[in-house]
């Protein structure tokens, strides 16, 4: 029988950006890795063996300690592993959104509860990284123009995929209030994908810039996303 997990996987382990890319910048594919595959099943079986309609919360692309190891948004391989109960090669790295989503996730009756009613994306399901003289770091689609033209039909396509699966249309949340509140509302405007598209901080900046509010960033998360089940 087909379920939203089993749909989950084929399309994370289906996709492949071709598109050329701006000079510097290049995408990562968790999903080629056969490692990744399996944490993703694991993951998939675990939390989406049914056919509900879920709400979905968007990000950014994955990040290069997070999604882009693990396949999963918001789940990096620290969580994967002592949080979710799904033992993985990938690292010991720990990424500050993972943290922050997850704690919230716990706040709302763990991870089979929220998975229940949630669906963690992005808008773009692959992420990006620019090579620096040190290293890599990571790129968000929206820091180029040239960059979020190239990926935009790229996204659009995921998008629409994505909704296929099981996702609710009525709201949709947003985990950014600047860029990517932008992005988003003008992708929706033209495709009609959401009804209302809520926006929440973005992990990242709380953990950073406003952890003394922890508390507080953590409530307003349940509450919100809380209401949109009671709205339904």
């Amino acid at each position: 029988m087909s379920t939203f997990g089993n749909r989950l996987y084929d399309f994370y382990t289906a996709l492949r950006l071709e598109t050329p890319l701006p000079r510097g910048i290049q995408a990562m594919n968790p999903y080629l890795n056969p490692e990744t595959r399996a944490c993703v099943r694991a993951f998939c079986d675990k939390y989406f063996a049914d056919n509900n309609e879920r709400v979905s919360v968007w990000g950014i692309n994955p990040g290069r300690f997070g999604g882009g190891v693990t396949g999963l948004s918001f789940t990096d391989p620290v969580i994967l592993r002592e949080v979710c109960g799904i033992n993985n090669p990938l690292g010991t790295k720990r990424e500050l959104s993972a943290e922050y989503v997850w704690s919230v996730i716990a706040k709302m009756g763990g991870g089979e509860r929220f998975f229940g009613d949630f669906f963690l994306t992005a808008l773009c399901p692959l992420g990006f990284v620019q090579q620096k003289e040190k290293g890599e770091v990571n790129y968000n689609f929206y820091d180029d123009p040239a960059l979020f033209q190239a990926v935009k039909p790229f996204m659009v396509n995921t998008m629409q995929q994505q909704i296929a699966m099981g996702l609710r249309r009525d709201v949709a949340f947003c985990l950014g209030t600047g860029k990517l509140q932008r992005s988003f509302e003008a992708i929706n405007a033209e495709y009609g994908f959401f009804g209302r598209i809520l926006p929440l901080e973005h992990p990242r900046f709380i953990m950073q810039y406003r952890r003394k509010e922890l508390m507080q960033y953590q409530q307003k998360y349940v509450d919100v996303l809380g209401l949109a089940l009671r709205q339904s």
